[in-house]
């Protein structure tokens, strides 16, 4: 018999696009206004593209996720850049093999 498991409350962020000055500083500064807290990053530029993963916790949070999802995607859009916010369960589900 399976042991219940233990529900997360952690996100998947992705941000892509053409490198610019303060894409860190300024989905990390929305996220402390917001406050999220960042448990894992991960990024580099391949060739002028930027890309970035964060995994995030939203347990201290005070916005929720389909918010925060908004808030970011609609100024990363205006920044040229992807962003996708995704719940860690269907982030992992969607990237199992």
């Amino acid at each position: 018999m399976a042991l219940p498991r233990e529900e997360s409350n952690r996100a998947i962020i992705t941000v892509l696009g053409h490198d610019q000055i303060g894409i860190i500083a300024w989905v990390s500064g929305r996220l402390a206004e917001n406050s999220v807290n960042i448990l894992d990053i991960s990024q580099t530029i391949l060739n002028d593209f930027f890309t970035m993963i964060m995994v995030v916790d939203l347990n201290p949070a005070n916005i929720e996720l389909i918010a925060l999802s908004s808030m970011l995607e609609a100024e990363g859009r205006n920044k040229g850049l992807q962003v996708k916010v995704q719940h860690e369960d269907i982030f992992a589900f969607m990237h199992r093999i």
